[in-house]
């Protein structure tokens, strides 16, 4: 593992294909680890080049957090936005790093996230168009808030996945079912996918958003 910004494991593609191989770089939620969507790795294509990533700042007594949420007493959730934007940024220069340490297509590259992991998937794709073609976010919302919003025109080339499960009670499906319009809104096109599951991933889930990357 080659020392870049973000603490990484790698699984090089097993298939080779002619140019440089793709990239699908794996953003955990909060308070998880590198290791968590790693186990993906191996039923993902072969072709892809797959990291997975440590979010920067560890927690007590385990796991890491790419920012802080606080709960006040009456159970309202906030979010830490300006540690958000720095994580946001942070994976934006790692992608750069990694597609250089890697030698791999800067214009094939796939976020998948889950939970903190997809809000910061969508914000890094939708602020830095250029560096993303595809988005894989699994049980997540759009963070407004730490968006740099670009031009329309520079969206043209993103596809965007999502998918929630319909009894999550972490990040509850209405605020996923915003996420469409949001992007609708800016001519990408795309549709939430609900699962009959709380907060996680359905294995009809895994294989669907499979199935839709290989298209892509």
């Amino acid at each position: 593992m080659k020392s870049l910004s973000l603490e990484h494991i790698i699984q090089k593609p097993t298939k080779t294909t002619e140019g440089k191989a793709p990239l699908i770089l794996l953003l955990h939620g909060y308070g998880s680890d590198e290791n968590d969507l790693f186990s993906f790795a191996p039923e993902l294509p072969e072709n892809y080049c797959i990291i997975s990533a440590r979010a920067p700042i560890p927690m007590q007594p385990y796991g890491n957090a790419w920012y802080a949420i606080t709960i006040d007493h009456a159970g309202v959730k906030t979010s830490d936005n300006e540690a958000a934007i720095v994580s946001r940024d942070l994976i934006a220069t790692f992608i750069t790093e990694a597609v250089a340490a890697y030698d791999l297509d800067p214009f094939n590259v796939t976020l998948l996230g889950f939970s903190q992991g997809t809000i910061l998937s969508y914000a890094v794709a939708l602020s830095y168009p250029e560096k993303v073609k595809n988005v894989i976010g699994l049980s997540g919302y759009i963070n407004e808030e730490i968006i740099n919003l670009q031009s329309a025109a520079s969206y043209a080339h993103l596809n965007i996945y999502n998918s929630h499960g319909t009894v999550d009670q972490v990040i509850p499906i209405d605020a996923a079912r915003q996420t469409p319009g949001y992007l609708s809104n800016l001519g990408i096109e795309s549709t939430l996918n609900e699962f009959p599951v709380g907060h996680g991933v359905h294995p009809t889930n895994f294989y669907e958003f499979k199935e839709w990357l290989m298209k892509q």
